[in-house]
């Protein structure tokens, strides 16, 4: 089994550009559903690219490249020094972490606009002011039309504002994406959102054939027969509240009350479907695997976050053969270069129908 070649480079968080190759001792990436992800790289404390004058935190980036071609990349964010150890840590994460440090500053406001040109908006504006260039070339209409209204006295913040778009009936996946722009020189990545549930990975995982499931767990913690969803103030001392049921459950269990707060929504459509999306991830028990793939088999990159993929376990009480949601790819590359990745799942229809934040 020929292991895959890493490297990990230093470039400027702003314009991608490579500064430097740094020495490994060790690497840790993981790609998160809707979220930043994050990375760990370990380097010799005393190894000369360990230079504090160019090597900094909220300035420098991470781009880590497997066989050739960018895997992850981000902002590093936080050092620790291991001076016994003579080992220095470095922490990333990914480029949706900048976005939690802009806002909308000049307020905002779309009335039944089209969610792709709402995102485009957000990030074109936030990358004409000093941004990190993300791409949006792949940001296409999706026909789901938005409402969207902050004054700039709310300063609403634009990651979060993004969750928020993502997170409804008719949302979406996001994810980005980092690739070379120029070979060995300048690391750019793009902005993807995705239909929920329009990517089915090819390859059925198998228990103890291609991989271990470490575990599954079992959860009803959002089972639920009836939403509230609160908004804004209505002017009277009144909320705004949007209500979802969902009979069919509750002529199964007891009556499960989830009341979700939106204090910055002011439209009860939007509410109500809030209150809908709650209903639908809490239709059913959540069965919660966790896995690592067998060795030299897979690439991180064939298991996007978002992404379907069948799982069959046969273990007792763990009788599954159904898809699942992969929410989090993580890999670990040591010291000698050993490649493991990790896989969590949740429930397809979790993911498929819509999650509020």
């Amino acid at each position: 089994m020929v292991s895959a070649k890493y490297v990990v480079y230093q470039t400027n968080a702003r314009t991608g550009d490579v500064v430097k190759r740094l020495p490994v001792t060790g690497i840790q990436f993981t790609h998160t559903l809707n979220a930043s992800g994050s990375a760990t790289v370990g380097i010799p404390l005393f190894a000369p690219e360990a230079d504090p004058e160019s090597l900094s935190p909220g300035i420098s980036g991470l781009a880590v490249v497997r066989d050739g071609a960018v895997v992850w990349a981000g902002i590093l964010w936080a050092l620790s020094a291991d001076i016994d150890a003579g080992t220095l840590t470095l922490s990333a994460s990914g480029f949706h972490s900048h976005y939690q440090g802009r806002y909308l500053v000049n307020g905002y406001a779309a009335k039944s606009k089209e969610q792709a040109d709402i995102l485009a908006e957000w990030l074109i504006a936030a990358n004409l002011d000093n941004g990190i260039a993300t791409g949006i070339d792949l940001i296409k209409p999706t026909g789901n039309k938005r409402t969207a209204v902050w004054s700039r006295y709310e300063l609403k913040n634009i990651a979060q504002a993004i969750e928020e778009l993502a997170d409804n009936i008719g949302g979406f996946n996001f994810r980005y994406a980092p690739y070379w722009r120029t070979e060995g020189k300048n690391v750019g990545h793009r902005f993807i959102p995705t239909k929920r549930g329009a990517t089915t990975s090819p390859h059925v995982l198998t228990h103890r054939i291609n991989c271990n499931v470490t575990g599954v767990t079992y959860d009803s913690t959002a089972l639920c027969t009836v939403a509230y969803a609160t908004g804004a103030d209505a002017g009277n001392g009144e909320k705004v509240v949007g209500i979802f049921e969902n009979p069919s459950l509750a002529a199964r269990m007891p009556e499960r009350v989830t009341v979700g707060a939106y204090s910055d929504v002011k439209e009860t459509v939007t509410l109500i479907d809030k209150a809908k999306a709650t209903i639908n991830a809490g239709a059913v028990p959540v069965a919660i695997p966790e896995l690592t793939l067998y060795p030299g088999q897979y690439s991180p990159t064939d298991f996007v976050p978002g992404a379907f993929v069948a799982v069959s376990v046969d273990a007792g009480y763990v009788a599954l053969f159904d898809q699942f949601a992969v929410t989090e790819c993580g890999t670990s590359v040591d010291a000698n270069g050993n490649e493991s990745i990790r896989l969590a799942l949740a429930s397809k229809e979790l993911w498929s129908n819509a999650n509020p934040s």
